[in-house]
């Protein structure tokens, strides 16, 4: 079955930086989108980042756009995003996403979620 394990959250202070990690298994990771969600307390989870299965194209949320870089390695199933410039406000637990369409149906599978938390 499909697992992902995310690694790499931490607490760091204000314009800090840390490199997240996803690493994949039970799919063929070359063909997949990879996303990275956050979600803060009390809020719902959002999409931060995702990347096509070649790497060739990338989207960001508005908020992260010049902070954050995703990439990919198919060679090692692994999806990165490295937050740099980080801010109190990207404190979330964030989680490593792929989706499989099936006769029209969308199945998202999701890690067990990394913590970062910004803070002085």
């Amino acid at each position: 079955q499909v697992q992902l394990v995310e690694s790499g959250g931490g607490l760091v202070q204000p314009g800090e930086s840390l490199r997240l990690s996803c690493a994949a298994s039970g799919l063929t990771f070359s063909s997949y989108t990879m996303s990275w969600y956050r979600q803060a307390p009390g809020k719902e989870r959002e999409l931060v980042a995702d990347i096509t299965s070649a790497g060739r194209i990338t989207n960001y949320v508005d908020s992260v756009k010049g902070r954050f870089t995703i990439s990919r390695d198919n060679a090692k199933n692994t999806v990165y995003l490295q937050m740099n410039s980080l801010k109190p406000e990207d404190t979330a637990v964030y989680y490593c996403n792929v989706y499989r369409t099936w006769l029209g149906s969308r199945f998202d599978y999701w890690g067990q979620g990394t913590q970062v938390t910004v803070s002085s």
